[in-house]
Order: structure tokens, then sequence, then C-alpha cells
């Protein structure tokens, strides 16, 4: 039912797209000299999204452009939102796309508008399931992440002591999204190589990268593996990773018996802030001010200066813990 749907979406769009190109007398020109950016967000209650919208705030008052935020959820409200953008004067806008094969008709609208696009977090695919290339793109360097990941779960079981013959690890996958995909993959790859055997890797594939879904998920694979003391858990988001981390939990696994590392950063901040330890040990803070800041900073110029910004630019993170993750989260102007 999705694929009709993004089918019937494009063909709509396109059908329509000899309209837009055609002139609007009635649609408001921007002012002399103004720039105006949109950013389109798919989850806009979300920690992540809220931050790269407070640093594209702060970009916007440094720079001077006016700032337009737009949550999207799916892809009628981004191509409604589009319009929304050309309406009001707009010269380009940032997105983070709901569904990443949307990526072609949002491309398309974006060029009949006449808007310059810049994508974020999450890649378009085109029609072949390839990445967009020619799309503007800034994201996270997902597999080097997910190494980070796995390198800190092989280091603490070390630490530990824990044995392998007693330890499995629990992969929380969502492989419908190429950037967790790269993630999980490379968190499994950095713990094989260090030497954790490929046979107790158990992969627990989640409908949602949410909390209850990837509860959901973990209990089922728990069932099946009764005979393993000790866990590490790695995801490619710290809800996947809460959510194994609740589900453990419920089977009698604590902070004594479970290693657990997200990724993000920012939805795990109440986790860490707990009086008592949980197995939720540590997340790689990524960075939603280049995310935020940085995009509309590119944007901004390309716009008014017309310096067109690298076509791929991708960041990385940061490993906070109990021990550190208050200092941190300040020096990257997460909290103050």
């Amino acid at each position: 039912m999705k694929h009709q749907f993004l089918l019937i979406l494009s063909l709509t769009f396109l059908a329509a797209c000899s309209k837009d190109n055609v002139a609007q007398p009635n649609a408001p020109a921007p002012a002399a000299n103004t720039v105006k950016l949109g950013f389109l967000v798919k989850q806009p209650e979300e920690p992540w999204f809220q931050l790269e919208w407070q640093f594209a705030d702060e970009a916007a008052k440094k720079l001077g452009f006016d700032l337009v935020k737009i949550g999207a959820g799916d892809g009628e409200h981004v191509l409604s939102a589009i319009d929304n953008l050309a309406a009001q004067g707009a010269q380009g806008f940032v997105i983070c796309t709901p569904d990443v094969r949307l990526g072609p008709a949002i491309a398309a609208k974006a060029k009949a508008k006449n808007l310059k696009l810049f994508s974020v977090d999450d890649r378009f695919l085109g029609a072949d399931g390839k990445p967009m290339e020619d799309v503007h793109y800034l994201g996270i360097s997902a597999s080097k992440i997910g190494t980070s990941v796995g390198v800190a779960l092989a280091a603490e079981q070390k630490k530990r002591g824990w044995l392998e013959a007693e330890t499995a690890v629990i992969a929380v996958t969502f492989e419908e999204l190429e950037t967790a995909k790269e993630r999980t993959d490379g968190a499994i790859a950095a713990l094989t190589a260090a030497g954790f055997s490929g046979e107790r890797v158990f992969k627990a594939a989640t409908q949602k990268p949410e909390i209850p879904a990837a509860l959901d998920a973990t209990l089922a694979l728990l069932t099946q593996h009764g005979e393993v003391k000790k866990w590490l858990v790695c995801g490619p988001n710290d809800n996947c990773v809460l959510g194994a981390v609740r589900a453990l939990e419920g089977r009698g696994f604590g902070a004594d018996s479970v290693v657990a590392i997200g990724i993000n950063g920012t939805d795990c901040i109440v986790e860490l802030e707990k009086t008592k330890p949980t197995g939720f040990y540590a997340s790689v803070l990524l960075s939603a001010k280049q995310h935020g800041y940085q995009t509309c900073e590119m944007l901004y110029h390309w716009v008014k200066d017309g310096v067109e910004p690298p076509k791929d630019t991708r960041t990385t993170g940061v490993l906070i813990d109990r021990a550190n993750f208050k200092q941190v989260l300040k020096d990257q102007g997460v909290t103050h």
C-alpha cells in the first residue's frame, strides 16, 4: 500500500509540474536583499529535530535570514510544505524526509519551484534504489559511528571480564533505512573484528526505530536465547537501544549484566541522569549543531553569494556516558 501511495504521489506531482512552471502573479515576492529559507523535519516532536531547529534558529539570527520551520511527517505534507515555502518567497530549504524514496518527487518539486535543496540526516534514494548523489547532503558517517559503538562494547566486555561463552550481542536493526543499516553493520563488524564470534550476534529486526517496537523485537529474541547470561546491545539510535534495555530489565537483566550503547545522544539524557545505573551504558552523541546550523549556513551562502556547498558532507560523534555527558552536552551547545 505504501509503495502504491508513493507511485500515485509521484505521478500526481509530475502531472502538476507544467502548472508549477507557470508564473504565479499573485505569489508574494521576497523583500529586496532578504533571504528566506525553510527547514522541514519528519518528527518535530523528537529532541534531535528540536535541536536541529534550535541551531538553525541560531544561524538565522547570526546571518540575518528568515527561517520557516515546518513539520512534515509524510509525502503529502512534504509537497504541500514546499508549495507553502514557494508562496512565501523562500529561496531554498533543508529537509529530513519522512521517506527516502520520496527523493525524486522532492527534488523535482524543488526544481519546479526554483528552490535550492539540501537534504540532511537521511539521504534521498532514486528510483533505482541508489543514493541521489546529485542532491546536496549532510549526514553522519554512519558506518564509522557504528564502528565506534562496536569498539566501545568490546572494550567494556573486556574490562568487565565477561567470557564470550556466556555473553551475546543483541543488534536491534532497522534495515529499511540506509543510514540505520550502516550503523548496526558497523557495530557488528567492529565486534567481530575484536574477536567476538559472529554466531553469538543476534539481530532483532524492528518495524519502527522506536522504543515499543524495539522492546517487542527484543522480547521475541530473548525467548529464543534463555541460556545467555550477559548481553551487549547496539542499535541504530538511542530509542532502539532503550527499547532493548527495557525488554532485558523485564527479564531480570540489569546494569551488572547488560552493556548497551546507543546513537544520537539526545534521547537518552533522562536515562543517563538516573541515580541508579541501568544497562544503558553510553551513547554516541551526534552533532545536531552541525546538522542544524551548518546546513543552513551553507544553504544561505549558496542562495546569497552563489557559493555552492559540497555535494556530500559527513559528521562524526563523541561517546558520552554517566561520567562525562553533562560536560559534553554543555560543550556541544545542547545544554547551558
